[in-house]
């Protein structure tokens, strides 16, 4: 599984594997049993620690996006495309609250933020 780690972000690599796995399933990159790489492949692979890829792993399974076998290894787990959405929603609610809070803090009215969030996602849209 090609993701793309750097340990020069600001974010930890636990979070960057957590985000990008996490990504390829609500897109459908990786389905419903498709099988994960062993904690010690992948660590192995990333060349990071086998902990950092345990806790990541741990983090996937608490969402409910992927599940263990024992003696096995790890698995995409069955999401409907309903509870895909849900939870991209909620990853943007999360990520655009505090944001929001503080652009109205800061003194922009309802408009102006509104004005913001659109021009963002034209700009994102049209590169795509």
């Amino acid at each position: 599984m090609l993701l793309h780690l750097t340990d020069l972000s600001a974010e930890p690599l636990q979070a960057q594997i957590i985000r990008q796995i996490r990504a390829k399933i609500l897109a459908g990159e990786l389905s419903a049993g498709a099988d994960l790489p062993s904690i010690r492949r992948f660590a192995r692979e990333h060349h990071i620690s086998v902990i950092t890829v345990q806790r990541a792993y741990e983090g996937l399974e608490r969402e409910g996006l992927i599940h263990s076998r024992r003696g096995k290894g790890f698995f995409v787990s069955q999401i409907t495309e309903r509870t895909k959405k849900m939870m991209a929603k909620e990853k943007l609610h999360d990520s655009l609250q505090p944001g929001i809070e503080d652009a109205l803090a800061e003194g922009l009215d309802k408009e102006e933020v509104k004005n913001v969030i659109q021009t963002l996602l034209d700009t994102v849209t049209a590169k795509k």
